[in-house]
């Protein structure tokens, strides 16, 4: 998959108009003359093309009105500055879980604040953790987010238990599907399984189709193929439920 050409929102074609028109950028909001645009209409600026890594996640997550974790996750993935595999991810799953979140219950001023706070304590879960700690950045992410929706703290009863078991439900969700690592099930996992806690223990329901199937297999190297949930070819119709896996 080449992620140097085609639309960086959805993968489709680039189109040339003739004439410039004013249109918003799809990651930072902004308006800006163009006459480039992807056939589904989307465009991104040049500024936010030369986003690094969690910049990008942090401004895309602060401007879009998405209701559905995976799908923000899904768009960041698809730009080049996030990579097939990296501790960017650590932020990514939090940032998507607290976009989502706030969106959905009508609250997008508090993003800003926690998207802040998820970034600089998932600054501290190092690459390589989920081999060498036995515990995947990306389930430590839904932990992130669960702590900072409840107020957590190390001295709290019951918001401290909460994000607790946010973690270590997606760390068994992740652990089910063996190694080697891929950033991208792995978050995908640990989005789904949060969300379905989300409505068990929060009574909050976050609009999520849950149908990804993966657009990374030809890139990664450690791709577990036919055996991966995500596989588009084994699960045309996308992931089985939590229950089925």
């Amino acid at each position: 998959m080449d992620r140097k050409v085609g639309c960086l929102i959805c993968g489709r074609d680039l189109v040339y108009s003739k004439e410039a028109r004013d249109v918003t950028c799809a990651v930072c909001g902004k308006t800006w003359s163009t006459t480039a645009t992807c056939e589904a209409g989307h465009f991104v600026c040049d500024r936010c093309h030369s986003l690094e890594a969690l910049d990008l996640i942090e401004e895309f997550c602060i401007t879009t009105t998405l209701e559905d974790p995976l799908a923000i996750a899904c768009t960041l993935m698809r730009h080049p500055a996030i990579r097939m595999h990296g501790p960017e991810h650590h932020f990514l799953v939090p940032a998507s879980l607290i976009a989502a979140y706030c969106n959905h219950l009508g609250e997008p001023g508090r993003k800003g604040a926690l998207l802040r706070q998820a970034r600089a304590r998932a600054g501290t879960v190092q690459g390589g953790f989920c081999g060498t700690h036995g515990a995947c950045g990306a389930a430590i992410g839904t932990g992130i987010f669960a702590s900072l929706i409840t107020g957590s703290t190390p001295l709290k009863k019951q918001e401290w238990s909460l994000a607790n078991q946010m973690t270590a439900r997606s760390l068994m969700m992740i652990a089910r599907h063996g190694g080697p690592r891929c950033c991208k099930r792995d978050s995908w996992l640990a989005i789904r399984t949060a969300v379905t806690n989300l409505s068990e223990r929060f009574g909050v329901a976050l609009p999520s189709e849950g149908k990804v199937r993966c657009e990374f297999g030809d890139i990664n190297r450690e791709c577990l193929r036919e055996a991966c949930p995500f596989n588009r070819t084994t699960r045309p119709d996308g992931p089985p439920s939590e229950e089925e896996l």
